[in-house]
């Protein structure tokens, strides 16, 4: 990592108020930009969340916007009304307001003397997310943005539901979180030590869990039709840039942008990282100069110079050569490629039948509820235990179809999909497929996974119940991923009913039979020709080193007993498995202004081996934020969910204290049926 000490404008920074349009509320900014003494205006550009820039963020933020800003922007970062240093109270995720108010955001942006009238926006998760959905808006500044590791599908690629299935893992673990994070006091630096004590009840008093209301829409409705970019393509006018990790959820995201946004609007790079920004050096890498490409992104699109990034490939991709099974890699190995045009002209549908000599009949897949503790983690991080290990105990817990040996190497780049023809015992199933890479020693490494809820399987917008004894031929698409597989391996499909704790399971045990004869997967097969057959006036695909301004000088205090970031244990006697979870967002951590913030949390996910029904998962929080004498605030609070046969049961509860003194304490108590999941 090269750090950029001097640059060749003057930076200031400024914490401002914005005003929004219903007069009342105003938004804290933070504005670092060029101030020469002949500075001429410059374009701004915006980083818009709820995840508080004066300490939660902060070690991030200065990482980049002062950067911006001494490459000749005005880089604003703001959080959202309700959060952090903001005026008003919290609201639904993505809701109207939020984006309403980034709409009044980027205009008044535009209208600052020091501000060209040219606005980006940018983000990473939350961040890409609104960014692409208040671009979808079309505010008349806004003509370009950089969103990273997002969605443009609220529904089936968020943290609430996949393949129309509950995410049991991250439905219950970021509701859980938000509610934590929504609880946050304003800091009295910024709102003033009279204020913030006021500001903060008021919030506290309307808060309500996401869960709640994630829980109440269990199929694609018009509550997640909105903000979900999807839904209408076309609405966006801005140039978009789309980043993504192979080790990140929302990757998926950045091939559908590139195949439905015009071909001189968008361009896509997919990496090797998990669920970080792309230069910041958290496994797995490697990490890419990040900010430089970017300011060729703002550069082409916001100050009209011809950077060359609109010649660049539609699509670049990151190929993983084979791996063996870890839960993290410092550097992934591989080589970059790129797509001028997506879908690609060099990828091609190779279609393999499971059955095989041995599999011609009926199969049954009636897999152990824990089947999926070995997923790994739904949000990887750069952590130490984020990816999934070997797969071994989770094939054994599955019905498994292999390849035989390959005999030369295979590339797949793109959504594999799997085609079923089965039946399930019950009216209400999932069936989750797997795609590895089994090595000659045995070991297996995941590639890619994908999951349907049955009951969804003719569309998410509605509820289907399946009638046993019927054989239906399902077909569903895969995560997204680059990877070869070399010769010697073998290539297996593994099927499950279950996939605990990233699925929620349905209230009934289930037991499926698949015929593999009429079942098969289908791999988009890159042609590595391809590379070779380019034009030789294309110049191979490199990134820069990675830059950053200089750190923040920011302490971090261990815990003083560390416990595991993930933890199985198996309890013999009830026959009850146990996955406790850390999730490690940064821990304790004190600043330069004297704050001490202190973060712990535990996500705990509990079941029985034989019964769907005894699933339980809860997330616990702890945050602290004090600054000498003079400022002491905590937030305590715990999320249970469970289910009987017919609804969902939510439990929360949250305590806050000021000085010892309690502000607020809540305690929700919530049903509701179980309509799909």
């Amino acid at each position: 990592m090269k750090y950029r000490e001097h640059y060749d404008r003057q930076v200031s920074r400024e914490d401002v108020w914005i005003p929004t349009r219903d007069g009342r509320t105003h938004l804290h900014a933070r504005i670092w930009r060029p101030t020469d003494a002949e500075a001429e205006p410059v374009p701004a550009l915006l980083e818009y969340l709820p995840y508080r820039k004066t300490d939660w963020t902060a070690p991030r933020d200065a990482q980049r916007h002062p950067w911006y800003a001494g490459h000749g922007y005005a880089s604003v970062r703001v959080d959202i009304r309700g959060h952090g240093d903001s005026e008003g109270t919290p609201g639904d995720e993505y809701d109207a307001q939020e984006l309403a108010d980034g709409v009044d955001v980027v205009n008044w942006l535009a209208e600052q003397p020091w501000c060209t009238g040219k606005v980006g926006m940018f983000g990473i998760s939350w961040g890409g997310f609104n960014s692409l959905q208040v671009a979808a808006l079309a505010p008349e500044p806004l003509k370009a943005i950089v969103t990273v590791c997002s969605t443009d599908d609220r529904y089936d690629n968020d943290v609430h539901y996949t393949g129309g299935a509950v995410l049991g893992i991250d439905m219950l673990a970021w509701a859980g979180t938000m509610l934590a994070f929504a609880a946050r006091p304003p800091d009295p630096t910024s709102v003033g030590k009279d204020r913030w004590l006021p500001m903060w009840r008021e919030r506290l008093e309307v808060l309500d869990p996401f869960l709640h209301t994630w829980l109440a829409h269990q199929q694609r409705d018009d509550y997640w039709r909105h903000g979900s970019v999807c839904e209408d393509y076309t609405a966006i006018d801005a140039a978009v840039l789309a980043v993504g990790g192979w080790n990140d959820p929302y990757r998926d995201t950045v091939l559908r942008l590139v195949e439905h946004l015009p071909d001189d609007r968008v361009r896509g790079i997919v990496g090797p990282w998990s669920h970080q920004y792309p230069d910041r050096g958290l496994p797995p890498g490697p990490a890419i100069g990040f900010l430089q490409e970017t300011l060729r992104w703002w550069d082409q699109h916001l100050k009209g110079e011809d950077t060359g990034v609109m010649r660049e490939p539609k699509l670049r991709a990151w190929l993983n050569d084979p791996v063996p099974p870890a839960t993290s890699y410092d550097v992934m190995p591989g080589r970059w490629v790129g797509d001028y045009n997506w879908p690609s002209s060099s990828v091609s549908w190779d279609e393999r039948p499971l059955g095989g000599a041995g599999t011609a009949g009926p199969v049954l897949v009636r897999s152990p509820q824990h089947t999926g503790l070995d997923a790994g983690r739904f949000f990887p991080f750069g952590n130490a235990s984020d990816l999934p290990p070997d797969q071994r105990e989770e094939d054994g817990r599955s019905v498994c179809f292999d390849s035989e040996p390959l005999d030369g190497r295979v590339e797949i780049l793109g959504r594999p999909r799997v085609r079923l023809r089965l039946d399930s015992a019950t009216p209400r199933a999932h069936v989750v497929a797997r795609v590895c890479d089994v090595a000659p020693d045995g070991s297996s490494t995941l590639v890619t996974r994908g999951v349907l809820n049955l009951l969804s399987r003719h569309g998410r917008d509605r509820a289907v119940e399946w009638t046993p004894g019927t054989y239906e031929t399902v077909e569903f698409e895969l995560n997204g991923t680059g990877y070869a597989f070399p010769p010697g391996h073998r290539i297996r499909v593994a099927v499950s009913d279950t996939y605990w704790p990233w699925v929620w399971p349905h209230g009934e045990r289930g037991q499926l039979t698949v015929l593999p004869a009429d079942s098969a997967l289908l791999l988009p097969v890159r042609d590595p020709a391809s590379d070779e057959n380019e034009d030789e006036g294309r110049e191979p695909i490199r990134f820069e080193e990675p830059e950053q301004a200089p750190p923040l000088p920011v302490t971090y205090e261990r815990p003083a007993e560390a416990t595991p970031e993930r933890l199985v244990t198996y309890d013999v006697a009830k026959g009850e498995w146990t996955l406790e979870v850390d999730p490690n967002y940064g821990g304790s951590r004190i600043y330069p202004d004297g704050l001490r913030y202190e973060e712990s949390a535990r996500e705990t996910y509990r079941i029985r081996a034989d019964d769907p029904l005894s699933a339980r998962a809860v997330s616990e929080w702890r945050i602290r934020l004090r600054r000498g004498d003079d400022w002491d605030a905590e937030i305590m609070t715990r999320t249970e969910l469970r289910a009987t046969a017919t609804e969902f049961i939510m439990d929360s509860r949250m305590e806050t204290r000021a000085d010892g003194e309690t502000v607020v304490e809540r305690a929700w108590h919530r049903t509701t049926p179980r309509t799909s999941a």
